[in-house]
Parts: C-alpha cells; structure tokens; sequence
C-alpha cells in the first residue's frame, strides 16, 4: 500500500473521449486527495475540447493545468482514447511527451485507443496490452513490437495498465486501486460510484465485435 499521495497526469487532446477521461478520474477521486492527487495536463495549458462521438474535438472543454512543457515528472499516467487519437498519433509533441514520461512514471495506464498512443511512443515495446475491440487495429497497426491482445477487459504487464473501449477503464482503475491500495479500497469505490465490477481481466464480452467498425471504415 503507498503512504505517499501519487500525483497523477491525466493526458488531455482534442477530440479525448469523455468517459475513457472521467470514468477513472471518478473512481480515483473516490479514493482521496491524501492517496492520489489528480493532475490535468495538455499540449498548452488551458481549454480542451472533449470529442462528441465521431464528430471530433466540438465536445466540452476542459482546462489543462499544465502544458507538456512545464508538467513535473507525473507517478502514474492516464492516456485515454477518441477521435482525436488519428490526429495525435501524428504529433510528435505528444509522442515525446508519453516517451519522457513513461521513463520514471510508476504506472502507465490508457483506455481505449489511448494505447495506439503508447504504442506508436515505442513505450508499449516489449509488453501485453489490449485496446478498443470495434477499432482494435488502430492500436495494433502501430506497433509490431507489442504483445496485442484481443480479447481483454483490460491488460496488466508490468507498469502498463490498458483497457479495452470506453467503460472498461472503470474496471481496469478498479484493479489499479485495488492492487496499490487493496480490495477495500476498490470495493469502497465501486460501491460509492454504484458501479459493478467487471473484475475478470480476461473476460470480454465485446471481443465478438473486433474491428466491426474498422471494417464499416474501410481501415481493414
């Protein structure tokens, strides 16, 4: 168990899917400022536009409190996924930024395409990891080096903590919560967020539908 708050940079891009974003932040914050203090971060400080859906960045906006230029040396990092993932795989800023971070981070975590990030960084080289089933190959066109697999909840190797689409990073920041800070903990959160627990990390209920919308894209 830590006795010392980790500072956690939460990664934000235009077009970041809301709840692959919130979904875990909520559940950290179940936990407590004293065990995890929750750090926004972006290219530039300030707005960032969520995505709506497949329309892109013209969701809400939420305001980064760092840039990339100035965050501190984050303990745990959180990429999620969305449209704006194409745009940002492309962007060596970012790319840079995950690389230099993933070096001394504790923990590397991502949901849904946010994992396409890492990979395309070089920093998933080497290790497991999973993504979004319905646009898997996104993720998995990136890298040759990663480990990909299909059918996962979420995937643990290592330091590397990455989830399947959407709602699944709610059931892997459980089993993150869980492993640092035990099942009472996990349990407290779940329960508070009246949340119920997917917590077969093996079990995917949605691993029928791979690359189903890749495919309707014509990226497949």
């Amino acid at each position: 168990m830590n006795t010392q708050a980790l500072q956690l940079g939460a990664v934000l891009y235009p077009g970041f899917e809301m709840l692959d974003y919130f979904g875990p932040l909520e559940l950290f914050s179940v936990v407590g400022s004293a065990a995890i203090n929750i750090n926004t971060v972006a290219q530039h400080r300030g707005p960032v536009a969520a995505a709506i859906g497949s329309e892109g960045a013209i969701g809400p906006e939420v305001v980064a409190q760092y840039s990339f230029e100035d965050a501190p040396a984050f303990d745990m990092l959180l990429v999620p996924g969305g449209s704006g993932t194409l745009t940002e795989l492309e962007n060596e800023v970012m790319l840079d930024f995950l690389r230099t971070q993933s070096k001394t981070a504790q923990w590397v975590t991502s949901v849904c395409t946010g994992s396409a990030l890492l990979a395309k960084a070089g920093v998933l080289d080497g290790h497991r990891a999973t993504s979004n089933k319905q646009v898997f190959v996104i993720a998995s066109m990136q890298s040759d080096k990663v480990d990909w697999v299909e059918a996962a909840r979420w995937v643990e190797d290592g330091k590397f903590f990455t989830s399947s689409g959407v709602s699944a990073g709610m059931d892997m920041t459980l089993a993150i919560i869980q492993k640092l800070w035990g099942d009472e903990v996990a349990e407290m959160a779940a329960s508070y967020t009246e949340y119920t627990w997917h917590r077969d990390a093996d079990k995917d209920p949605f691993a029928k539908e791979l690359n189903v919308l890749a495919k309707q894209l014509g990226m497949v």
